[in-house]
């Protein structure tokens, strides 16, 4: 289903929450289900449902190996959708999630889906097959559209077929991937909305409206509380806008917590460059996604509760406009950061690292036993990896492991850059502690040097997603525009938080 328009951001009733899903064992009628997806697992038997024989898939070229799907006319006019599942021993949550959307996609003037669990044994837990069941359809039917039939339904309801001994435990997967499809899908609306109506005011009051239904507590901070509170990096941002900044600090506390992890989100509404404009290509078309940090944090922060974390999350979204005016930060000024630490400004497009640095500050303040950034930040790290996989760095080993697991479960890849410790020459700076950039070279890296400064050597990891924030085409369950990339990623890494303060 779309979300809603612009002008009325409210991302609280997301696609999942709309979609009836349901789970029983036996297959519904056609009118409850116009659309059946039918795993095939590669040299077995064709299921009973697909009323054919490898001989007649094979004559449409369908052989069961991953990825494949072939539409055959079932007998009583729904929609059979063979899905190769390849190898039942290989198969992963990805496979099932990227499978899950093909269909999705297979069968696009459909409104009511089914999905059959795959016949055999598979090294995916049935729980582990409906949540990426879920999320793969939900994603791949997502739509941020606000022009005619924007309105209109893409999806009214999805039913998963399995046998009685695995209902109650396909039930529970089913449960989880509504909330972590919603997560993501709430990440995508903010990230595909228009800047000129979703300001960082309007994103407060977004965080403020979520809170509730998922056991969050929210403060709003504006320009007076900023300058009291010495956050010279995200005022310095905000100088040229006649928008308000605003710091977002949400907190998930459960009972008995097991852990207290730290988030800071890059949330730039929009990114002109400042003084430094970017120029006039496709690339400063696309930044209104430069919070696509901020909203991954939200929407990863409204699923906690539902998915039974006992990590206690503390986040902080550093959200304001960089803007060219009178007033704007020049290349020369020195801004004084929440720590103390003065950074002098050679580039006003190099301006998310400024904002982070004040929330990077303030989490430590709070004593989280580790902080985790997550930024569209250099188009470094856009050049090295491209649209697929993210750059991670971090001053401990441990937690840049466990994004990287958690990366690799929610197919929100990330490869790890290392933190070159010589290239802080870089920012040296004649007047101040630092500077705000380094050569022209290892921006990725200089760029993550920058931001450790603000950490005291607590554990900390930084994400870069300044590749994967935008996608230039569709791609499984991943649609045009800004992606939201990042929630799924944060919701894995939170509920499976292991302090790194307490390994041995």
């Amino acid at each position: 289903m779309s979300s809603p328009a612009p002008r009325d951001i409210d991302p609280v009733p997301t696609l999942s929450a709309r979609v009836d899903i349901h789970v029983v064992e036996e297959l519904p009628p056609v009118s409850d289900a116009a659309a059946l997806a039918v795993p095939v697992i590669e040299g077995d038997r064709p299921p009973a449902d697909l009323g054919t024989d490898w001989s007649q898939l094979h004559a449409v070229g369908f052989t069961a190996a991953p990825g494949q799907a072939a539409v055959l006319p079932g007998p009583d006019g729904r929609a059979l959708v063979a899905l190769g599942v390849g190898d039942a021993s290989t198969v992963d949550a990805t496979r099932v999630r990227d499978l899950a959307a093909t269909f999705a996609r297979a069968v696009p003037q459909h409104h009511t889906l089914a999905v059959e669990l795959a016949d055999g044994e598979l090294a995916l837990s049935p729980a582990d097959f409906a949540q990426a069941v879920v999320e793969g359809v939900l994603l791949a039917r997502w739509r941020f559209f606000v022009g005619a039939g924007g309105d209109e339904p893409t999806l009214a309801s999805l039913t998963i077929v399995a046998g009685s001994a695995q209902v109650d435990e396909v039930r529970a997967g089913v449960e989880r991937g509504r909330v972590t499809a919603r997560a993501a899908a709430i990440s995508r609306d903010l990230s595909n909305c228009p800047a000129s109506t979703l300001s960082a005011e309007r994103m407060g009051e977004v965080a403020q409206q979520v809170a509730p239904l998922a056991d969050l507590d929210v403060e709003l901070f504006d320009r007076q509380q900023l300058h009291e509170m010495g956050c010279g990096g995200i005022l310095g941002v905000n100088r040229g806008s006649v928008e308000e900044p605003c710091l977002i600090k949400i907190s998930y506390r459960p009972d008995s917590p097991s852990g207290h992890l730290g988030l800071v989100g890059k949330g730039i509404m929009y990114d002109s460059g400042g003084i430094s404009l970017k120029p006039s290509d496709e690339s400063h078309a696309q930044m209104k996604n430069d919070m696509t940090g901020a909203a991954a944090i939200l929407g990863a922060m409204t699923a906690l509760r539902d998915v039974g974390c006992t990590t206690a999350v503390t986040a902080y979204l550093c959200c304001t406009d960089n803007m060219p005016s009178g007033s704007a930060m020049k290349l020369g000024d020195v801004l004084r950061m929440r720590n103390g630490k003065t950074v002098e400004v050679l580039n006003t497009d190099a301006e998310g690292r400024l904002v982070m640095a004040d929330g990077l500050c303030l989490a430590v303040e709070d004593g989280v036993d580790a902080v985790v950034d997550i930024a569209t930040l250099t188009g470094a790290c856009l050049r090295t990896f491209g649209v697929d996989v993210a750059g991670v760095m971090g001053n401990d080993p441990g937690l840049v492991d466990q994004l990287k697991r958690a990366g690799a479960a929610t197919d929100e890849p990330l490869w790890e850059l290392p933190l070159h410790r010589p290239y802080r020459a870089q920012l040296e700076s004649p007047i101040a502690d630092m500077t705000n950039m380094g050569g022209v070279n290892a921006g990725s890296i200089t760029a993550g040097l920058f931001l450790e400064e603000f950490v005291d050597g607590i554990p900390w990891a930084h994400v870069d997603i300044a590749g994967t924030a935008q996608q230039p085409a569709v791609r499984t369950w991943r649609n045009k525009g800004a992606s939201g990339f990042g929630a799924l990623l944060l919701v894995e890494l939170a509920t499976r938080f292991a302090s790194p303060r307490s390994e041995p």
